[in-house]
């Protein structure tokens, strides 16, 4: 779901986060170490983002923060003096890394791609922990079953 949060944000926090959970508490984020990351650069998106995205007049790159929940991700980006949060649950979330530098999330008809340069392990051992932290809160599958 891809929502402007900028206005009555008060509405839309019960519906994200019935979706993704609440944001970690402090004891949480110290546990994980890291449950987001800012300021990644968008490479492509999906029609609906790039048409927001083109909105940002003379900037000449476009961001994206990513921020971890217990039951799935929060892509923010700016648009146009707005922001907007694409909101997905990790039974939802795909995914990949296509080229060397840069990873794609996918949500449906929704993507995003973003770039990680080869010398950001920040950003790089984020992606992987988001990678195994949903892994770990997948639903059990039925060959999990004994």
């Amino acid at each position: 779901m891809l929502l402007n949060i900028s206005q009555d944000f008060s509405d839309k926090r019960e519906e994200i986060n019935e979706l993704v959970g609440k944001p970690f508490n402090l004891e949480e984020r110290q546990e994980l170490k890291k449950t987001s990351i800012h300021e990644l650069p968008v490479t492509a998106a999906s029609i609906e983002i790039y048409n927001l995205l083109v909105l940002n007049e003379g900037q000449a790159q476009n961001h994206c923060n990513i921020e971890m929940r217990p039951k799935g991700v929060l892509i923010s980006f700016r648009a146009a003096g707005e922001t907007y949060s694409l909101v997905i649950p990790f039974y939802k979330l795909k995914i990949y890394k296509g080229r060397a530098e840069e990873y794609s999330f996918y949500k449906d008809q929704y993507f995003i791609k973003v770039h990680a340069a080869a010398g950001q392990a920040e950003v790089h051992s984020f992606i992987k922990k988001l990678r195994h932290y949903k892994a770990d809160k997948a639903l059990p599958r039925i060959e999990d079953q004994e």
